[in-house]
């Protein structure tokens, strides 16, 4: 029986398709031009980028460019690599310029396809990213990839890490720059953290292709970007609650493995109260009461190190350090700390050496970050199930590219056994059976951990052959893969998402030839090895493809639909032949956290014997509908941090383009006279309210304030007893004596050291009132969350707080610069001279998008124009606007309160 859906799909196609269809008419103007784009010169070929790039800057639009573009880089591809791009690489070369996802099957080439756009928006002069998840395929894409650009007459860039200022500045100048997630990010906060522009090194967010898309900008959405500096050593405390925790019965804890989450019960808190009165740390009576708090956050902290952080599946020991190991691609990650004080719990459970903890100083999520770019793509193997994620966080539609040949995979249905022993004897049998007919056999686990285990039980059955690709063995990853095709392979992966290298059959020539041959030198010797290798190569390759080609066998579904997708999809690559199959028991995580309770003591009664397995269809779509739904709570979940760090991203923007704007401002005089006059303003207006009477002034206090803050001895005191004078009066006369001290201080620094002063007080009073907000977030988001028991909003709460909270740092950040520049001494040898300050990096001002705006607004405010030509709509109209001036836009506000306010 077909569905309506189905019996629509059969008579007009998907959505994905008729886009496709839609898209095959530009294939075929495409390949109209290719005789006459193949008639050309190497010369004539590279001349092309010229004639491309003159007319861009005379109107034409990339679009039109596109046939003519992707023409060219066909060519070129021909000529640099011996390969030519496949219709549907062209098709994904479009989906990927049109502000869309690619999802490509592995093995049809999607680094090849991304040159197309990359070349095609790179002409525009304004820099494309290429995302990659890790230094290796950054540094091998841009290597190789970089031969096209280079013989097409553009530059390329790599960012990894521990790179230095210089060498990154450079990269990002060059036409296309390719870089990790992680990095990229990392630099856009360091940036907004430099005291000059000309020490940022990025140039803008223009376009740019995430490869394995759904691994950063679903998978890793969770996780922010922070940097951070360290707080006060903690680590006696540390390692004192963690003696506690082993001490801990099974009643003294309840762990739900669904939340992540583990709490003490009653009992537990009374072991606890108990041991931390003897150990003199409690206060107070009860450990919840309030100057507890912090002991609470520790020992939960403690309590999930110990019952849901697993050694070899969540982390790895390392040279004395705790290192993550990423839960969806198994790779280890040097460097990234799990916050608020979960990292020193880790350490302390494993008896390595407790670093400090860290204050935030700048953090962003990825979601916030690539949501910057003017234009974003992605490509993958695997995102039509996150479709919907795509569409509304992103805007991103998935567009599914067919193969350039059929699929030959059988995808078998998944074999369920009662207990993971039955399970791993079945694995082991059928691993045999694979090898003994010489047929390539990948297998997926889960962790490092379940990857040593099956191995350990392999070496006791007398199976020798054998790689294990996992965290540990992450360096000689691209030589396992390459080979894991050659028959009778067998390649044990914890994950294979972003491996950037492909299994063929046969093993992969390339890597034979760089290893073997490695000190071989060029001449008829290696010409003649070389050859040897393609011929050895081939045979094997018809060796696996009569073995029935690549097995792959997965020892357990994850959660997620798309990480078994991506191990199923390494085979059946190009045509080739494949099979596929899933085992799982009764006992795994999925089955056991899902309810498998029931089917087990069901199972039971029916008399399924050991090592008897079930396998039916509808197994296959409960397990897709249990999938279904961890994914819809991630998402539920990576939506509610999205929520909040909206919130925190709005605050953000503001901060970074006042930074922007003082640090590229010769002149802040106008800015810091208005910051005192508000300043003065509110301390006034504080202390003697507008319409009170003389009895509810408090002069003392102004008095005291004024001198505290502004180093000002003014009489408030005698003013309001001698001469009862008027709030108006008070003010006006604290307004010109701080106007006078400032003005003193102008003539005593001069001019430039002013300037300088200026400029380097108020960059330095922003970044750390900002991290010190960004601290109160933290504690913000921690207490809102019990706000819902009292029916109120969490979220609402949140922003309601944080924007008083903002407001707050806001007139801090005035008063503390205000009263630095009224208070400050400068020491000063003769020899000395000032630091240079640039309004701007001159290698970066043709390029970059955002300093050509900066200079043309500059130059509009520059002109005066009459206030009858000024169109209240459009700034770019107003020219120069004195700060005291009416507010173009009408609101009725002074410029200096509405559109010229500074924070």
């Amino acid at each position: 029986m077909v569905s309506l859906g189905g019996l629509a799909r059969k008579l007009f196609g998907s959505s994905h398709d008729r886009r496709v269809k839609g898209l095959r008419p530009r294939v075929a103007q495409i390949n109209a031009l290719e005789p006459e784009i193949a008639a050309l010169s190497d010369q004539e070929l590279q001349n092309k980028t010229a004639e491309f790039r003159a007319r861009l800057e005379q109107g034409e639009t990339p679009d039109r460019l596109l046939p003519e573009a992707f023409a060219v880089v066909r060519e070129a591809a021909k000529r640099v690599f011996g390969m030519r791009p496949f219709d549907v690489q062209l098709i994904g070369g479009m989906v990927l310029h049109e502000h869309g996802i690619a999802e490509m099957r592995t093995g049809e080439g999607k680094t090849l396809m991304a040159t197309l756009p990359v070349y095609l928006n790179a002409l525009t002069g304004k820099g494309v990213h290429v995302v990659t998840v890790n230094d290796y395929l950054a540094s091998r894409d841009a290597e190789t990839m970089g031969q096209l650009y280079s013989f097409l007459g553009l530059t390329t860039g790599v960012i990894v890490h521990d790179l230095d200022n210089e060498s990154r500045r450079a990269a990002y100048a060059c036409d296309i720059t390719y870089g990790t997630n992680n990095e990229l990010g990392f630099d856009y906060l360091r940036d907004n953290m430099t005291f000059d522009r000309s020490q940022m090194v990025q140039r803008g967010h223009h376009y740019a292709i995430v490869d394995e898309v759904d691994s950063i900008l679903i998978d890793e959405a969770r996780t922010p970007l922070i940097i951070s500096g360290p707080l006060e050593d903690r680590s006696e405390f540390y390692n004192l609650i963690d003696t506690f925790i082993p001490a801990l019965k099974p009643e003294d804890y309840e762990i739900d493995e669904k939340q992540r989450t583990a709490t003490f019960t009653e009992a537990g808190t009374e072991k606890m109260e108990r041991r931390l009165k003897k150990a003199g740390h409690l206060k107070g009576d009860g450990l919840y009461d309030i100057e507890n708090v912090t002991i609470v956050h520790h020992l939960n902290n403690a309590l999930k190190a110990h019952k849901l952080f697993l050694r070899d599946k969540d982390y790895i020991v390392r040279n004395d350090e705790i290192v993550i190991i990423d839960e969806f691609t198994g790779r280890m990650m040097p460097g990234r700390r799990y916050s608020e004080g979960l990292h020193q719990a880790l350490e302390a459970k494993e008896h390595v050496t407790i670093q400090p903890e860290n204050q935030t100083l700048a953090s962003i999520t990825f979601q916030n970050y690539f949501r910057m770019y003017t234009k974003l793509a992605g490509m993958t193997g695997t995102a039509a199930t996150e479709a919907e994620e795509f569409a509304s966080i992103y805007d991103l539609e998935v567009v599914e590219i067919p193969t350039n040949l059929p699929v030959q995979r059988m995808d078998e249905d998944d074999e369920v056994y009662r207990t993971v022993e039955e399970k791993y004897r079945a694995i082991i049998r059928d691993i045999k059976e694979a090898h003994a007919r010489g047929q390539p056999v990948l297998v997926g686990t889960t962790s490092i951990e379940k990857s040593e285990l099956l191995a350990e039980r392999l070496r006791k059955d007398k199976v020798r052959n054998f790689q294990v690709l996992n965290a540990r063995y992450h360096e000689q990853e691209a030589y396992i893969i390459a080979q894991a095709g050659v028959p009778g392979a067998i390649t044990i992966a914890t994950n294979m998402a972003g491996r950037g290298t492909d299994i063929q059959l046969g093993g992969n020539v390339e890597m034979r030839i760089r290893q073997e041959l490695q000190d071989v030198p060029e001449g008829a010797k290696r010409e003649a090895e070389t050859e040897e290798i393609r011929l050895d190569v081939a045979r094997l390759k018809e060796e696996a493809i009569a073995a029935g080609g690549l097995f792959v066998l997965a020892t357990e579904r994850h959660e997620s639909r798309r990480i078994d997708n991506q191990l199923r999809g390494r085979s059946g690559r190009q045509g080739d032949p494949g099979r596929s199959k899933f085992f799982l028991s009764l006992q795994d995580d999925l089955m056991r956290i899902f309810g498998s309770g029931r089917m087990d003591s069901m199972l039971q009664k029916l008399g399924l014997k050991e090592d008897e397995a079930i396998t039916h269809p509808w197994i296959n779509k409960a397990l897709e509908k249990a999938q279904k739904k961890v994914e819809a709570r991630n998402f539920d979940m990576r939506k509610n941090v999205l929520k909040y760090d909206d919130v925190m991203n709005d605050q953000r923007k503001v901060i970074f383009e006042q930074r922007m704007e003082v640090m590229d401002s010769p002149d802040l005089t106008d800015i810091i006279d208005d910051m005192r006059e508000e300043v003065v303003e509110d301390l006034v207006s504080l202390y003697f309210p507008a319409g009170s009477y003389a009895e509810q002034w408090n002069a003392p206090a102004l008095q005291e304030d004024l001198h505290r803050l502004f180093n000002l001895d003014l009489p408030v005191t005698d003013w309001v007893k001698g001469d009862g004078v008027s709030e108006e009066t008070v003010l006006q006369r604290t307004f010109a004596a701080a106007k006078e001290r400032m003005n003193e201080r102008r003539e005593h620094f001069g001019p430039e050291l002013t300037a300088y002063l200026n400029k380097a007080v108020l960059l330095e009073t922003i970044d750390l009132l900002w991290r010190e907000h960004l601290v109160n977030l933290e504690h913000l988001r921690s207490a809102v969350g019990f706000r819902g028991y009292a029916q109120r909003d969490p979220l609402n709460e949140y922003k309601t707080e944080s924007f008083e909270l903002f407001q707050t740092m806001l007139a801090n950040l005035r008063q503390d610069a205000i009263s630095k520049l009224m208070r400050i001494e400068v020491v000063q040898n003769e020899a000395e001279t000032l630091p240079e300050m640039h309004a701007g990096h001159p290698a970066f001002d043709a390029q970059d998008e955002g300093n050509d705006m900066v200079q043309l607004t500059r130059e509009q405010e520059m002109r005066t124009v009459r206030p009858e030509d000024r169109d209240p709509k459009d700034p770019s109209t107003w020219g120069k606007v004195g700060r005291n001036e009416p507010c173009p836009c009408g609101s009725g506000k002074k410029y200096k309160h509405c559109h010229g306010a500074f924070v």
